[in-house]
């Protein structure tokens, strides 16, 4: 959750903020919150800004004061919070906070809240919500059947065939999607979540989707009920390793813009897929405020995106490759989002590109040691200009020094003229921090480069 504080006078023709003072409170505690405080204490509205929980690398990198000890699932704690320092936007940054109904009770208090309220926050939180409201107003997603039942389910699966996706309904963490190549994979995959309930009651019910084939993209827009903005472009890489191998993660790294998303088929994004889900929220009494993610599939065969899934916060690591970016004042955007105001509303972006590469404790997404030491990360944002270290999973330990308490800890980021620079720049910086317990994917970007250029050392 990113905080921050201000008194204003806000215009919708001229989207103007007039300041005394100024704060923002972040909610949540990783590299996407980190990202948003950074980009939050550049916007010239913004006169300090809050995170909480926060981490170690937030805490010292002067973008935001640290709040450790306020619960974000006590929206009693936030609210008093928020009044105690005369907070006047709340972002919301995880999707738990959301789909448990924070936003409600901080809007419901008269505090503005960038982030859905939970019945709008169902799109991410329940997968079958989503393919209900794709399917209801026409919007282009692989096709699907629900299940409850194990048995059901792989009697759908044969039919179909491999290879296919599974999914559980609810929240996983990012890790409740299974891309099953054979039968016995699928097979393996339902019994775990309906039989050995392995994600709890978020795997209660699974949706079996049909595998399309084609390149990911990550689309962003803003909304604010009616309206819709989009943000600049970005592709991220779920896979763990090189060449695109091994499990499914968080997110491994992602760059700004993606030159799968052209200008076109943004358009196309917009028309057929955010702006009627904006439309079928509203008409479901739902109205959606915040940020709307939509992973996209550009199908092989068509050349069309199709919806793969729904997120209602930024994505990470895409939203660190998009708050480097960004040349506009976030907070006075985020502000006219909530006010119902995008309409008009445009959006500055820096010329060329950025990248993040992630870092990640060894054996992430698997079982991983913990506080292992980590060294040299003032002097890798140090190795060339735009380079940005944001923390995910960073504490101290005794002897002041910075350790691992995640699965992804670092997001090293840099912007360049093209992407090959950014790359070149944040693989420089990631090769000078010192953390034998940590790995990072040494391919980040190779969808964009030619084949001859897939090696960095070529």
């Amino acid at each position: 959750m990113v905080l921050y504080y201000f008194h204003m006078l806000f215009s919708t023709s001229e989207l103007s903020v007039s300041v005394d003072t100024y704060g923002n409170n972040i909610i949540g505690g990783g590299g996407r919150e980190h990202a948003l405080c950074y980009a939050l204490q550049r916007s010239p509205s913004c006169d300090a800004v809050f995170c909480a929980p926060g981490n170690a690398g937030i805490s010292t990198s002067g973008n935001a004061t640290c709040i450790p000890d306020l619960d974000i699932f006590d929206s009693l704690a936030v609210i008093s919070f928020c009044s105690k320092w005369g907070v006047g936007l709340v972002v919301v940054g995880p999707e738990a906070p959301l789909v448990s109904g924070l936003a409600n009770d901080l809007v419901t208090a008269g505090i503005p809240t960038f982030g859905p309220s939970a019945e709008a926050a169902s799109l991410e939180g329940s997968k079958d919500f989503m393919k209900t409201i794709c399917h209801k107003y026409g919007i282009s997603t692989a096709k699907y059947q629900t299940f409850s039942d194990a048995s059901a389910a792989k009697q759908y699966i044969k039919e179909q065939g491999a290879p296919i996706v599974i999914k559980a309904d609810g929240l996983a963490a990012g890790k409740g999607v299974a891309v099953a190549t054979t039968l016995e994979e699928a097979y393996k995959a339902v019994d775990s979540m309906l039989v050995e309930g392995i994600f709890g009651s978020a795997g209660y019910r699974v949706i079996v989707e049909e595998f399309v084939e084609g390149e990911e993209a990550s689309f962003f827009a803003l909304v604010d009920g009616e309206n819709a903005i989009p943000l600049e472009s970005a592709q991220d890489y779920k896979r763990v390793g090189d060449g695109d191998t091994g499990p499914n993660t968080g997110g491994m790294g992602a760059y700004s813009p993606a030159p799968v998303l052209t200008k076109e088929l943004q358009n196309v994004v917009m028309e057929s897929i955010i702006l009627p889900t904006v439309k079928g929220m509203s008409m479901e009494g739902c109205k959606f405020v915040g940020v709307l993610y939509a992973g996209l599939m550009i199908d092989k065969k068509s050349g069309l995106p199709k919806l793969i899934e729904y997120n209602v916060r930024f994505g990470d690591p895409e939203c660190q490759v998009l708050m480097v970016r960004l040349e506009s004042d976030l907070a006075k955007v985020l502000l006219a989002a909530c006010r119902g105001e995008l309409k008009g509303v445009s959006l500055k972006w820096s010329p060329g590109s950025a990248m993040v590469v992630v870092m990640a404790s060894k054996g992430y997404p698997g079982s991983y040691e913990k506080e292992t030491v980590i060294r040299n990360l003032e002097e890798a944002e140090c190795v060339a200009p735009a380079v940005k270290v944001f923390h995910a999973g960073t504490a101290f330990d005794s002897d002041g020094n910075f350790i691992a308490t995640g699965g992804r800890v670092l997001g090293i980021t840099a912007k360049g003229r093209d992407l090959e620079e950014a790359r070149d720049k944040a693989y420089l910086a990631v090769e000078e921090i010192n953390w034998p317990g940590g790995f990072y994917r040494q391919d980040i970007g190779w969808r964009a480069f030619p084949q001859k250029q897939f090696s960095r050392n070529a």
